[in-house]
């Protein structure tokens, strides 16, 4: 809609929290706030269960809808034709105002529906829906608008405050509860498909995202750390800025490697790889790692190797992909703009050294027996991939 000056936030299950709506309400605010600051100055506020955003300032846009819309939390943005005044004619001319500046032809049904805060004003619900309705007839229907009360192409949506909003589009958001509202995570993201997917899902939930990267140059190219960075830099436009963590695994491996069973070396090695996140997430506040698994995907993901790996630390580990199968994961990166990325060709850390019969039904006391054979080894090692731990935060805006 052009020169649409102002948004009409809806949100879904942040209307189910009872008492603690307003701590919701008052997150998704600041997540609005931040994502939008640096295209103008806007008003963004609550009122009476609505989440207002007003541009006080020239601003552009598409891009002001493109940025709300990638907020978690968002169900929808509306754009608001407004009225200081609640006068009937100021309704009727901001009611024509609206359809003439949000469609280029009239020929489609309409309904008028009217709410009203203020139970005194002067006209019930009904009557102002009448007459705005009778009002556009007169205007417009010679240009082929007409009225529909069972089942209308656009429904037109007045609600009457201390002020009077004109609405009737909905442009859909991502849904989900704003980041921050759920406590902070740290994801195990590589460059594949998977690993993106899990973290926008978990980030959906309202939890702040932090990442870990494994690196193992010469084995792995700067290309695939960049393409780690860029999978990332997407899902920050959702999830908010990522801190990802970029851990130089090489002499872990290497270690590993030499010390232990080939075909052991993808369950030994995600061992390690999970107790450095969760070294990494206590000493930034998290409380849970996630991960892309999928059951039965590869050889690590049985479920018998799922619970190995599990094994080496007492924090929660969430896969929120772990039911879905590759062509859902697949869609679903498709929808949230992070496929093309994951398919360019750059390898990371595990497939290097991935050993041509992997074991599938890994023995818990047979693992801990062959990972004692690296004490004395790792430890130093260990602690000084965890001490030289390279952060970079991925965002857009």
């Amino acid at each position: 809609m052009e020169n649409a000056k102002m948004f009409l936030v809806k949100y879904a299950e942040i209307g189910t929290k009872g008492k603690n709506r307003y701590v919701f309400e008052e997150t998704l605010c600041k997540r609005i706030r931040n994502k939008i600051k640096s295209l103008g100055e806007f008003d963004v506020r609550r009122d009476f269960g609505r989440i207002y955003v007003e541009a006080l300032s020239d601003f552009d846009y598409d891009t002001c809808v493109e940025y709300i819309t990638k907020v978690f939390g968002v169900n929808g943005i509306c754009p608001v034709t407004m009225s200081e005044s609640t006068d009937y004619a100021e309704i009727s001319k901001a009611a024509l105002q609206h359809i003439t500046n949000a469609y280029d032809e009239f020929d489609f049904s309409f309904k008028v529906h009217c709410r009203r805060t203020n139970k005194s004003y002067p006209m019930t619900s009904v009557e102002v829906e009448a007459e705005v309705g009778h009002d556009l007839l007169m205007a417009l229907e010679d240009k082929g608008l007409h009225v529909n009360v069972h089942n209308p192409d656009v429904m037109l949506e007045i609600e009457i405050r201390d002020k009077v909003y004109v609405y009737s589009k909905v442009l859909p958001g991502p849904g989900g509860l704003p980041v921050g509202t759920n406590g902070k995570a740290v994801s195990l993201l590589s460059g594949g498909i998977d690993s993106p997917v899990a973290t926008y899902m978990i980030a959906k939930r309202g939890v702040e995202m932090q990442a870990v990267y494994f690196n193992s140059p010469p084995y792995t190219s700067a290309r695939a750390l960049e393409k780690v960075e860029k999978l990332g830099t997407i899902v920050s436009e959702y999830a908010g800025p990522i801190a990802l963590h970029i851990v130089n695994f090489t002499e872990l491996q290497l270690a590993i490697y030499d010390n232990c069973p080939h075909d052991e070396l993808t369950i030994i090695m995600k061992r390690y790889m999970f107790r450095m996140a969760k070294d990494i997430a206590l000493r930034e506040g998290a409380q849970c790692i996630v991960t892309g698994e999928s059951i039965g995907q590869v050889s690590s993901q049985t479920m018998q190797s799922l619970g190995v790996i599990d094994e080496a630390v007492d924090i929660p580990v969430y896969r929120p992909v772990i039911g879905m199968d590759k062509q859902e994961i697949v869609e679903y990166s498709q929808r949230i703009g992070t496929y093309e990325t994951s398919i360019e060709p750059y390898e990371d850390c595990c497939t290097i050294f991935v050993a041509k019969h992997p074991v599938t039904k890994p023995k818990l006391d047979v693992i801990k027996r062959h990972e004692k054979k690296l004490e004395g080894i790792i430890e130093p090692i260990y602690q000084k991939a965890l001490d030289t731990v390279e952060i970079k935060v991925l965002k857009i805006n």
